[in-house]
């Protein structure tokens, strides 16, 4: 039985066990006012035929490897191999799996969790998981909601703070969803990393980050919220953030950069 994939936001729904062959009849992701349904109405694929219509892309990404969709298709967000303390994480998902890409992983060692942003990305993570093996994914409680394809193998986790490892820390930084998770990693590429989904994303300048509830419809985030974003990452340093697609990174000076983004947004909204 197909695992409906919807075309806009890329989310793989679980099958239906009343009509397996007739896919979903909204996408609840897409209705949300953070996204959106596709200007022509509501569209689904599944991981076949995504299969035969895309290559993944597989490469280097300022000194991680990254694994990505073609931009046209959904949201164009890449999966990150992160070879830490806390064994080998990929960070974040995509909508297609590969047998290339699995090959690729294998070679660097395998992957022992998978760790997710937030709902816009959580995609074909059952899918990667068991391609992967049965590896955990992470989670955090407050978007249980959002999970369109239920798994044995995802983990949810509470609170503010998860410590996976003596360099490797989840924080729910909140803002975009209320789960809305970041990866602080001690010793990334060139020194301490922030991985943060889309709950600070790095703008197109790259000296900066945007704090926004939905990207695409434009609305900004509740300054409560960055607030207390603001005050919940001061406790750690970085000197890289790595945004959500390919090159939208800040290396070097990013501690700097997100916090004269913070003070910016702050100024603008109270003007």
């Amino acid at each position: 039985m197909p695992c409906f994939i919807c075309e806009t936001c890329g989310t793989q729904y679980a099958e239906s066990s009343s009509s397996p062959s007739v896919p979903p009849a909204r996408c609840v992701v897409c209705e949300d006012e953070r996204q959106y349904v596709g200007w022509n109405g509501q569209a689904w694929t599944t991981h076949e035929a995504l299969a035969s219509r895309y290559r993944l892309r597989i490469e280097d990404d300022d000194g991680l490897l990254g694994i990505g969709l073609p931009g046209d298709f959904a949201i164009p967000q890449r999966a990150l191999l992160l070879p830490t303390d806390a064994g080998n994480v990929l960070w974040e998902c995509v909508s297609l799996v590969s047998d290339e890409a699995v090959a690729a992983l294998r070679a660097r060692g395998g992957i022992d969790l998978m760790a997710i942003s937030h709902p816009h990305f959580y995609t074909s993570m059952v899918e990667w998981s068991e391609a992967l093996g049965g590896v955990p994914i992470l989670l955090h409680e407050a978007d249980r909601a959002w999970v369109q394809r239920p798994s044995k193998h995802i983990r949810y986790w509470r609170g503010d703070e998860l410590r996976l490892s003596g360099d490797v820390t989840l924080v729910r930084v909140g803002g975009h969803f209320d789960g809305s998770t970041g990866l602080h990693w001690k010793r990334g590429p060139r020194g301490a990393t922030l991985l943060p989904g889309d709950a600070l994303q790095v703008v197109s300048d790259r000296r900066h980050v945007a704090f926004m509830y939905s990207y695409p419809n434009y609305m900004p985030m509740k300054p409560s919220d960055v607030r207390r974003m603001q005050a919940l990452l001061a406790g750690y340093d970085f000197d890289d953030v790595f945004g959500y697609t390919w090159k939208r990174n800040i290396i070097g000076g990013a501690r700097a950069a997100v916090d004269a983004s913070f003070a910016r947004y702050l100024q603008a909204v109270a003007a």
